[in-house]
């Protein structure tokens, strides 16, 4: 067999580059060929020709290598430009243009930054091959790391060793992210869009590795595609943006029309209502129907007239209603409050139900309140058609005000007239209290009451709702209520009266009940008379109590011009000692000596209604005279006595 000569050689190098040229080998393949190339004998300056050779086919080699970088760097501008193109969601864009970046440049690790002009820095929106949670959430700031080179230059910077690079400051958190993740040398590409530096495109690597120009090259331009994609999705966002605040513009339109619609609606099916002369219980029907709650119409005192509930409304706070209740005090301020603004106010929260209120006015006097249950949150246009059925109420309250006065008018036409100093005939007035139950030929009976709260007017209005009081005259006159009724019957008038005052209305009041009087000629000084008394009451203290006539008479005489500090002055003078001795004591001297004037100075009759020894009520009456001294005198008895009176009226008051 034939020995290969240097010729073969040549021509086998030769046929293998062609080969290695066709198949796109790597580098060390025409490496090898070149070692291969230089080995060959220097005869014949076959061995300088085939070097040669062999180096050209690297160069083509290199050539061809550049050229296909250049088409895939190409081919990535391209389906980045597809990418902008059917890409609306900036995010996903973005991903896709830093998956790129990294793929193309052969790294390890890419990110996108984008600056943040109110805080001054780069933050991290996306990332592609990072293995530590850091890299993803990477903040740089302008005068840190490679961000402060490229925003100052607006042009690529690269760094082969990036923790020992002493051309930029650094940032101890950067670093440590960069530790973390292991990165040796990156390259940063500015996103400029209006000659503004908006972001960055790094691509980095776990190794030291020289960054080439035409790989810098193609960066750039997915960099600037990066900047176009975000200018067209931002732009794309406030179009949308824009679109979108055009639709709730036009939704917030139609809503406000529709519920100016539905008020109206509201306003004329309460209005048709009324017209039609519908009761007040089918109106607090309809206004919770129309506003979806509860309604509840409270009168003067803030005690139910009427209610309603909208179908499938269920109201535990309506049905838990009480004038006196724990929200009371809550409601009343705020009906105060309606009263000053004149718009309805939300007074609490009762579970998961809002009590919204409003005054409801007749001219220039309250007539009552509505309180609204609901629950979730009152547009402004419910809230006016709340505000309007007030109105409503208003006027059915006024007209069921004005037919109880067309009703009681002759009532209390009888009445005045009776009380008059100028009284028609005798027979007359018994004739027009006939109709009334009230015979003037038997004994007659004049209570008159003074309510601060809530006002002689409305008691004088609900006194007259009364079934006992049925054979009764009841009027208000100048701010004190009246009520004429039979003398039999006074006792049984005073315990009624005082019941619904104390029970049912909550009201601040006092009273005086006359004794009975025969003939109508009488009444108008008995009138006078207790008209005069009335002061007294004030003067002695007595709140929430009907004294009798009797009780007052002697007060009446002695104490109409004093005070309360002048009384007390009169009691302490008198029995003063007497009163000290049983507040230290406990004992019940004061009320042992007025019994014992009452039983006109009879120690056993006293003893006996006292259910006390004889023998024990002759000590007391010796502890007594220690105290207050002797009264045999008749006018020291009358002092101790009336003295005593006073103190036991001031007791009584609860």
């Amino acid at each position: 067999m034939r020995s290969s000569t240097p010729t073969d050689d040549v021509l086998q190098l030769g046929g293998e580059l062609v080969r290695l040229l066709h198949q796109g080998a790597g580098a060390d393949e025409f490496a090898h060929r070149l070692a291969r190339a230089e080995a060959l004998p220097a005869a014949g300056g076959q061995r300088e020709a085939m070097v040669e050779t062999v180096r050209m086919a690297m160069a083509v080699r290199n050539r061809m290598e550049q050229l296909l970088q250049r088409e895939r760097g190409m081919l990535a501008v391209i389906e980045s430009t597809q990418d902008l193109s059917s890409r609306l969601d900036l995010t996903d864009l973005l991903q896709a243009i830093v998956s790129r970046a990294r793929r193309l440049m052969g790294g390890e690790v890419a990110w996108l930054s984008t600056y943040d002009a109110e805080r001054h820095e780069f933050r991290v929106v996306v990332a592609d091959g990072a293995l530590a949670h850091s890299t993803q959430h990477m903040v740089a700031r302008r005068r840190h790391g490679v961000a402060s080179v490229v925003l100052s230059t607006r042009l690529p910077f690269s760094t082969t060793d990036y923790l020992n690079d002493d051309r930029f400051e650094h940032d101890e958190a950067l670093d440590a992210t960069f530790r973390a993740e292991g990165i040796v040398s990156l390259v940063g590409i500015p996103l400029v869009r209006d000659q503004e530096v908006i972001g960055l495109l790094f691509v980095a690597d776990r190794y030291h590795r020289t960054h080439a120009a035409q790989d810098i090259a193609i960066l750039g331009a997915l960099a600037t595609h990066a900047a176009v994609a975000m200018r067209n999705a931002r732009d794309f966002d406030r179009a949308n943006a824009a679109l979108e605040h055009a639709d709730q513009s036009r939704a917030r339109v139609e809503q406000h029309l529709r519920s100016i619609q539905a008020a109206a609606e509201a306003h004329e099916q309460m209005t048709s209502q009324l017209a039609r002369g519908a009761s007040l219980a089918a109106l607090c029907q309809l206004v919770a129907q129309l506003l979806g709650g509860a309604v509840l119409v409270l009168n003067e005192a803030a005690q139910e007239v009427s209610a309603g509930t909208g179908d499938g409304y269920d109201s535990p706070a309506l049905q838990a209603y009480s004038p006196s209740g724990a929200h009371s005090t809550a409601i009343g301020q705020a009906l105060r409050e309606s009263r000053r603004s004149g718009r309805s106010v939300v007074a609490c929260r009762i579970g998961d139900e809002t009590c919204r209120v409003t005054m409801v006015f007749g001219g220039a006097d309250v007539l009552g309140a509505i309180a609204l249950f609901h629950r979730g949150e009152l547009d402004e246009f419910r809230v006016r058609t709340f505000e309007r059925s007030a109105s409503i109420v208003g006027v059915v309250l006024l007209s069921q005000e004005r037919i109880e006065a067309d009703k009681s008018r002759s009532a209390t036409t009888l009445l005045r007239a009776l009380l008059s100093a100028r009284q028609e005939a005798a027979a007359v007035l018994a004739n027009r209290a006939e109709r009334f139950g009230l015979n003037l030929a038997q004994p007659l009976s004049l209570l008159l009451l003074v309510a601060e709260t809530p006002g002689a007017g409305f008691v004088a209005r609900r006194l007259r709702q009364l079934p006992a009081l049925a054979q009764t005259l009841v009027d208000e006159m100048d701010g004190v209520v009246v009520v004429i009724s039979h003398g039999a019957q006074a006792a049984d008038v005073r315990q009624v009266v005082q019941a619904c005052l104390r029970n049912e209305l909550g009201a601040t009041h006092r009273g005086v009940l006359s004794r009975p009087v025969s003939g109508v000629a009488a009444l108008p000084g008995l009138h006078a008379s207790l008209r005069r008394a009335l002061p007294v009451l004030a003067q002695l203290g007595i709140r929430g109590d009907i004294v009798g006539q009797n009780e007052l008479a002697l007060y009446s005489v002695l104490f109409e011009t004093h005070d309360r500090a002048s009384l007390q002055e009169f009691l302490q003078a008198t029995i003063g000692p007497l009163l000290d001795y049983d507040h230290k004591r406990g004992t019940e001297l004061a009320a042992t000596l007025l019994g014992y004037f009452d039983h006109n100075q009879n120690a056993k009759t006293t003893a006996q209604q006292l259910d006390i020894h004889v023998n024990t009520m002759r000590q007391r009456l010796i502890t007594i005279e220690s105290l207050l001294g002797h009264w045999g005198v008749a006018a020291r008895a009358l002092e101790l006595h009336v003295a005593l009176r006073l103190w036991r009226i001031t007791q009584a008051v609860p």
